[in-house]
């Protein structure tokens, strides 16, 4: 009998082509679709039904919500029907409350969320693997770009064979145990392998656009979404890093440390986002080489190897879009550390998480504070 595996699918092109290709490895595939953006689910509610795990029907499709819509959950219906596997729609919309509570909460304080994070390590390879325990299946996968391999015995993660599309930095937060039950069948192609892979399978969704948003912030305007959902001002001023006020903003949570585009002031030089304080709800503009910074501190610290008790040299990643540096790694206690960066780095964002490579491998990673 073969193994099951549960798929988290999205309607899009990498978790439909990662269906096919674990069925070509002969496994027992169950597609999932997790509904959990706020609209979504409210537009795909199956009435009536207690069981977690519900029948997709034929829903609307007339509602976009970034990666969760009712377009994405008919277009992953159309996968599994035509591959021939069975499809269940999981309602997580109270587990993903806690993402979106999160979120406004980080804003408000004057840090940078990565909700993506938190939504692999709390849903995706979180309360996934609870429905995979009670269907009986084995693995858990989904459509990343990273991969799993065994080093002397034990389950590492690595970086995607893609460069372009590497995703290993948004899975450094999951719980150590289910590496050995994770399953990332396209990290191991390039993004236009995976392509014609799906167009050969005759896959609708094989020239589909990868989702770019955040998917309960359809509108890309974070700010705005934070505001809507808090309570109080965070009004506040533009302060020059010698002190000197420029201007004055709607709330610090429409800005991010590194940011220079949008801020609405012109001071005659390119101008960046160095820092915001969550009291005085000033915004601190400084210039480039002001952002740099030799150290950071992490908390909160998910090791995916043996907790490390000395200092070592490592690679630091400090946002999913930016390489990884040389840097000297020193743990304080199981929960946090240093990085000390061999050369200084910058847009160090307190809220984002800073992820240690080994080369190509996820050591762990940490919440910047």
């Amino acid at each position: 009998m073969s193994d099951r595996v549960v798929l988290a699918m999205s309607g899009g092109v990498d978790s439909s082509a990662a269906a096919h290709l674990l069925l070509q490895q002969g496994y027992d595939v169950v597609g999932v679709f997790m509904r959990h953006g706020e609209e979504s689910a409210k537009a795909c509610k199956v009435e009536g039904s207690a069981n977690p795990l519900l029948p997709i029907l034929q829903g609307r499709t007339d509602h976009k919500q970034g990666c969760c819509s009712a377009s994405d959950a008919m277009d992953a219906r159309r996968v599994a029907d035509k591959l021939g596997i069975p499809f269940y729609s999981l309602d997580l919309q109270a587990e993903f409350s806690r993402i979106v509570d999160y979120f406004v909460d980080e804003y408000t304080h004057g840090r940078t969320p990565n909700p993506c994070v938190q939504c692999n390590n709390w849903i995706k390879f979180g309360r996934l693997f609870d429905y995979a325990d009670s269907v009986s299946a084995k693995y858990v996968a989904t459509g990343h770009y990273a991969r799993t391999v065994v080093i002397d015995g034990q389950t590492a993660l690595l970086r995607g064979i893609d460069d372009n599309k590497d995703q290993s930095y948004a899975l450094a937060g999951i719980d150590r145990q289910y590496l050995n039950r994770m399953m990332l069948p396209v990290g191991t192609f390039q993004k236009p392998e995976i392509r014609q892979l799906a167009g050969e399978a005759g896959l609708r969704v094989a020239d589909k656009r990868d989702s770019q948003e955040i998917c309960f912030v359809t509108s890309g305007h974070h700010g705005d979404f934070v505001r809507a959902r808090s309570s109080g001002s965070r009004m506040g001023n533009f302060v020059t890093t010698d002190g000197k006020i420029v201007g004055q903003h709607l709330g610090i949570e429409s800005y991010t440390i590194g940011q220079r585009k949008g801020l609405g002031v012109a001071l005659g030089e390119p101008m960046f986002v160095v820092r915001i304080d969550p009291t005085t709800h000033d915004v601190i503009l400084g210039k480039k080489e002001e952002l740099d910074r030799s150290t950071l501190h992490a908390s909160g610290a998910n090791w995916l190897i043996e907790p490390p008790s000395s200092p070592f040299q490592a690679s630091a990643q400090i946002r999913y879009n930016s390489s990884a540096v040389p840097a000297r790694i020193v743990p304080i206690d199981e929960k946090n550390f240093e990085v000390q960066f061999d050369q200084p780095a910058a847009g160090v964002a307190p809220g984002q998480l800073c992820v240690v490579y080994q080369e190509d491998r996820v050591l762990g990673g940490g919440w910047i504070e």
